[in-house]
């Protein structure tokens, strides 16, 4: 790493993969800071940089020092031992910077000398306090998965007509008559556990209340007026509860009549196309009922403004996925049981980690956040204004509107310049403002202003002015 790589990584300031150190004298508090990077992603402590991004260095008589003593934290005090690396960068002041790379540890949860599990909580630290969050280091580590999680129901609660369909369908059998028989079965199949109970994945797939079972794994969706979330007005609102395909065809149903239908060249009794191929819904939904996070207690929530809509996940990206690599086709498997069955026709289903890309493909102008700290995935699906004389509507069993066979003629470029120029006049009032600020002023993604800001710094347009933490934009002439 040279100086000018120092230099930008402090510019980009503390978060969760990155922390800075003037010294370190205290090989616990250290231990405990690598044990949560290695039950995170991994991270990078700077020693001899301040919290502010001052640079003092260190003086080569402390270096010496500083090297056994993260020797000593990583190999005696952490629980699993942790291989670090460490390297020393020298700077024009003939300082030194030692950087210390902790990778993402392959067997969480770490422990630090007094037993203590710690996480990264953006560019602080936490104790894990809940079997939810310790169940969660489990599952990062691929050593237990949520679907499999024992339930309260016992196979009376399986929907009877579901599961004989099911099987029928997919291992052309009949459906057991005998409840041992029954109960068996599901176990082989791993649907229930061995004491008896259906486990999470067979209430999810073949309960025939699961919401009476699970109340919180439901999905709800709101249609608002204008741009914004509101406290009370919407112009469309339902709940969608049951096993995971009636779950999916409801939700769909409700996507699809709050999108426009648009003639777009065909004839005038036609019903019209969705504004939006009802393909890139199929993809996004299936991911987020397959691959959410079912050790939050939280909905599958859908938002529809009229620029925008977002399917919101509990659960962000699992392990060290990032929005880049499901972008390019990458996956990881959250929920195996659920996959398995989703796999044999439960519900549409292309592949391992083609949704996404199936979406894109359909559809480019989605937009991907991976929230951390609030635990959520959102997919972002960016509406285009759509001309009057295109729409379809129904009154009365009668078609009214014109067909042209045009669009608008305002293209996605021109709308990304608007959106542009009042990213540069929010800045002019604000210097100091904050994307997500930026994306509340403006009723668009926090990822659809950060396309444009580096669209608009690449232009010479913007320019951004100290720290992430405590600097400023510039508008340049």
């Amino acid at each position: 790493m040279t100086n000018q790589d120092i230099s930008t990584q402090i510019v980009l300031g503390e978060d969760s993969g990155r922390q800075f150190k003037v010294d370190i004298r205290n090989a616990e508090s250290l231990a405990a800071e690598m044990a949560a990077f290695a039950n995170s992603a991994g991270g990078t402590i700077f020693i001899g940089v301040a919290d502010d991004g001052v640079l003092p260095g260190l003086a080569r008589e402390d270096v010496s020092r500083i090297n056994q003593l993260i020797s000593n934290a990583a190999s005696q005090l952490v629980r699993s031992p942790l291989s670090v690396l460490t390297e020393n960068v020298v700077l024009e002041s003939g300082q030194i910077v030692i950087v210390l790379r902790v990778p993402a540890g392959l067997d969480k949860p770490y422990f630090d000398k007094n037993g203590v599990i710690w996480l990264k909580c953006g560019a602080d630290k936490r104790r894990v306090n809940s079997k939810e969050e310790l169940r969660r280091l489990f599952q990062i580590s691929d050593q237990f998965h949520a679907d499999e999680l024992p339930t309260k129901a016992g196979i009376e609660a399986l929907d009877k007509l579901r599961f004989r369909d099911f099987l029928r369908d997919v291992y052309k059998r009949e459906f057991p008559e005998l409840a041992e028989e029954r109960l068996r079965l599901l176990q082989n199949m791993n649907l229930a556990t061995d004491d008896g109970k259906l486990n999470l994945a067979g209430v999810l797939l073949f309960a025939e209340q699961p919401e009476w079972i699970k109340p919180q794994f439901v999905v709800k969706a709101i249609r608002y007026p204008g741009n914004v979330i509101h406290a009370s007005e919407y112009l469309d609102t339902e709940d969608f509860a049951g096993p995971l395909r009636k779950i999916f065809d409801d939700a769909l149903a409700f996507v699809l009549r709050n999108l426009h239908k648009v003639q777009a060249g065909r004839g005038v009794n036609s019903p019209g196309m969705p504004e939006i191929p009802e393909a890139v819904f199929e993809e996004l939904l299936v991911n987020a009922l397959v691959h959410r996070d079912y050790l939050v207690s939280a909905p599958i929530r859908i938002f529809i403004f009229d620029n925008r809509i977002e399917i919101i996940s509990p659960g962000h990206l699992p392990n060290n996925l990032t929005v880049e690599k499901i972008r390019a086709g990458n996956s990881n498997i959250r929920n195996p049981i659920l996959v398995s069955y989703v796999a044999k026709g439960l519900l549409p289903y292309h592949g391992l980690g083609s949704g996404i890309t199936r979406a894109l493909t359909a559809w480019p102008e989605i937009d991907f956040a991976s929230d951390h700290e609030g635990c959520l995935f959102t997919a972002t699906v960016l509406r285009h204004e759509v001309d009057v004389n295109l729409v379809v509507e129904k009154t009365s069993g009668k078609t009214s509107g014109k067909t042209s066979g045009k669009t608008s003629g305002k293209t996605s470029g021109k709308t990304s310049g608007k959106t542009s120029g009042k990213i540069l006049a929010a800045v002019r009032e604000n210097a100091r403002i904050t994307i997500p600020e930026l994306a509340t002023l403006l009723g668009i993604a926090e990822r659809s202003v950060e396309r444009n800001m580096q669209k608009l710094q690449n232009e010479g347009h913007l320019r951004r002015i100290g720290a992430a933490k405590g600097g400023h934009w510039e508008v340049l002439a």
